[in-house]
């Protein structure tokens, strides 16, 4: 069950039954598609549990560039904000784990609109979306990052 994504499926199994409860190995993993620049992959565990795993692109890389560790530093921050995250399972530094740094959330259900004058919805629907975006951004701006242990961003 290696090989996959060009990384070691054994190893990651590994580290997630070591890290997040409730995970059961074996996992199958399929890659998301369109328009990430970090690769992220559905993984589902031998009982139906689904995680998001997010790593960084093989290669060299600017220093500040694909930095998933701050992706989860920062979704980990907001668990328990009115700002809604995926929860956060953990983070993995350690290349040698998948061959690049990455992490594991939940996975949300949800609809991907990737055009953002959502074309073919009825003007309620746009309304309702815009005003829970707005919503969301508001709720963002509420949190003290100072508390959530942001203040060095």
């Amino acid at each position: 069950m290696s090989g996959f994504g060009g990384f070691d499926v054994a190893r990651l199994e590994l580290w997630m039954r070591e890290r997040i409860d409730g995970f059961c190995a074996p996992l199958t993993l399929s890659r998301f598609k369109g328009g990430q620049s970090n690769p992220t992959y559905l993984v589902i565990d031998a009982t139906g549990n689904r995680y998001v795993l997010r790593k960084k692109p093989e290669g060299e890389l600017l220093p500040s560039a694909h930095a998933v560790d701050r992706e989860f530093r920062v979704i980990d921050a907001l668990r328990g904000t009115d700002v809604p995250v995926a929860g956060a399972h953990g983070y993995c530094g350690d290349a040698d784990v998948i061959g690049t740094p990455f992490y594991v959330m939940a996975f949300v259900d949800g609809r991907i609109l990737w055009d953002p004058a959502l074309p073919g919805l009825a003007n309620v629907e746009r309304t309702a979306i815009y005003d829970d975006m707005n919503r969301v951004v508001a709720a963002l701006h509420r949190v003290d990052y100072k508390a959530v242990g942001l203040a060095d961003y």
